[in-house]
């Protein structure tokens, strides 16, 4: 079997109800992004007398975004391959440091409410 090295390289053409989903999870990711770089810029201009805190959970939420952003399309194109040569799909990462990342600007947002 040879080499697939793109999303759209050799194998066989998956079904197409699948490359769809795995296109929506993709999309699905970027809106989460987008979701918390809204956040992080709302935080940081809508929250009156920043302090520390706000300036953080600012910080999170951007930066949480950009990685998932970053990370958003390597993964598809993994997907994507793994479909075209009959693999298994792969493991992400990124679905422990979305979790932890949420979990991590919940409770920032939590103690900004608490010691405002």
């Amino acid at each position: 079997m040879a080499e697939i090295n793109g999303p759209h390289d050799g194998g066989s053409e998956p079904d197409y109800r699948f490359t769809l989903a795995n296109e929506r999870t993709f999309l699905a990711w970027l809106r989460t992004a987008l979701g918390l770089l809204a956040g992080g810029v709302a935080v940081h201009q809508l929250v009156p007398d920043p302090n520390t805190l706000s300036t953080i959970l600012a910080g999170l939420c951007v930066v949480l975004a950009a990685v998932l952003a970053a990370s958003a399309y390597p993964r598809w194109r993994r997907v994507q391959a793994a479909m075209r040569a009959g693999r298994p799909l792969p493991k992400s990462r990124m679905l422990f440091l979305l979790t932890a990342g949420i979990l991590v600007i919940t409770l920032t947002a939590a103690a900004l409410v608490v010691f405002s």
